[in-house]
C-alpha cells in the first residue's frame, strides 16, 4: 500500500496545504488503518457509516486517548472532503474516554539537578525547554533568525497550531547561543561549498533558491548527517532528531535518582507552573505558551493548587498532640 495511487493522492493534497511532516504521517497512517479495518476497499466505496463504526472500534478495542481519535477523525474528513470530495455529515460514534490528567511537573531543585547531568548541546535544549517554555520539536526547528540575543526573545515558527509566537529567553543561555550560531554558520558554509545546506519549507525554496546560503535559515541545533528533504528529495541537512535529546534525559533522569515520569514535555509543564508560582499571571503564561484558550493553561493552577482559593484542610483546625506519631 506503500506505493498505493490512492495515498499518493492524499499526501499531495496535504503537501498543497503545507501541513506539517507529523501531520502527514499521521493522517497517512490513520487512512491506512481505515483501510485495513475494513478488508481494503477503496474508501470511496464505503457509506459514512464506515467511519463511524471505524472510530467506535479504536475507541472500544484499541482504547486510544480522546485526542489520538481526534486525529483519526480529521484524517478521515481530509480525505473525504479533500481528496473523494464528499461530505460525512455529522457521525454518531462513541467518543474515547477523555480523563483529566495532571502534568508532571519538576520541582526547581529537580530541574537544577537534571541539567547539571546533561551535557554540552543537550543541556542548552533543556535549558531552552525549561527557560522559554518550548516544545521538543519548536525548540529544534529554531534558526538561527529566530533568535534575539539582545532583546532577550525567541520566536517559534510555525508551532502548533501553525502558528508563531515569541517568548522569553533567559540572558544565561546568551554565550552557549551565540557559540551554537557560530559553529552552525560554520557547517553552513561547508555544506555550501557541496551544493547544499538546510533543509527549507519547500514553497519559499522554488521562490528562493539561494535562501538555503543565508546564514539566517540555517538550524541552531543541526543534524550530523546529511539527508533528502521529506518533500523535494533534495540532499539537505536537518535539524537534529528529537531521539538524540530523548536519549540524554533518559540517562540524566536514571543518574539523578528522581522517581518521576519525566520527559521531554516535563520542562515545559515545569516553565509554566514555576511563572504561576512566582506571581506571573495566567494571561501573560498563556501568551508564552500559545495556548488558545485559557482553559489549557488553567490546568498549571490545578498543580499548584490555586483552585482551590486558599482552602484548607479541616485537620489544620484541629488542636493535636504535636509529638511524633510513630507506629506501634
Amino acid at each position: 500500500m506503500a506505493g498505493s495511487p490512492f495515498l499518493s493522492r492524499i499526501r499531495s493534497e496535504i503537501r498543497l496545504r503545507e501541513y506539517s511532516i507529523r501531520t502527514e504521517k499521521a493522517y497517512l497512517f490513520w487512512v491506512r488503518q481505515f483501510i485495513y479495518f475494513h478488508g481494503k476497499q477503496h474508501p470511496a466505496d464505503l457509506p459514512p457509516e464506515a467511519v463511524t463504526q471505524f472510530l467506535t472500534w479504536i475507541a472500544e478495542e484499541r482504547h486510544v486517548a480522546a485526542n489520538t481519535q481526534k486525529v483519526a477523525l480529521n484524517a478521515l474528513v481530509f480525505m473525504y472532503r479533500h481528496v473523494l470530495k464528499r461530505d460525512l455529515g455529522n457521525l454518531g460514534f462513541k467518543l474515547a474516554t477523555k480523563q483529566r490528567q495532571l502534568p508532571t511537573v519538576l520541582h526547581p531543585e529537580e530541574v537544577a539537578l537534571l541539567l547539571s547531568g546533561l551535557r554540552g548541546v543537550h543541556r542548552t535544549i533543556f535549558e531552552l525547554l525549561y527557560g522559554s517554555g518550548l516544545r521538543i520539536t519548536e525548540c529544534l526547528r529554531l534558526r538561527v533568525k529566530d533568535i534575539d540575543l539582545k532583546g532577550l526573545s525567541l520566536t517559534v515558527r510555525d508551532g502548533k497550531g501553525k502558528k508563531d509566537r515569541q517568548t522569553i529567553l533567559s540572558p544565561k543561555l546568551v554565550p552557549a547561543l551565540e557559540s551554537l550560531t557560530e559553529k552552525a554558520i560554520e557547517l553552513q558554509s561547508r555544506d555550501n561549498a557541496i551544493g547544499v545546506g538546510p533543509s527549507m519549507p519547500v514553497a519559499l525554496g522554488r521562490k528562493f533558491p539561494s535562501a538555503y546560503k543565508e546564514p539566517a535559515w540555517m538550524f541552531i541545533f543541526p543534524s550530523t548527517t546529511l539527508s533528502p528533504h521529506p518533500h523535494s528529495g533534495e540532499l539537505c541537512r536537518h535539524h537534529l532528531h528529537q531521539s538524540s535529546p530523548r536519549k540524554a534525559l533518559r540517562r540524566a533522569v536514571l543518574n539523578s535518582q528522581i522517581h518521576k515520569r519525566v520527559t521531554c514535555h516535563t520542562f515545559r509543564h515545569s516553565f509554566a507552573t514555576h511563572l504561576l508560582q512566582s506571581g506571573r499571571d495566567l494571561r501573560t503564561v498563556q501568551e508564552l505558551l500559545g495556548h488558545n484558550d485559557v482553559k489549557t493553561t488553567q490546568i498549571y493552577t490545578h498543580v499548584i493548587g490555586q483552585h482551590y482559593a486558599g482552602t484548607q484542610s479541616p485537620l489544620d483546625r484541629l488542636s493535636l498532640n504535636t509529638e511524633t506519631n510513630t507506629l506501634p
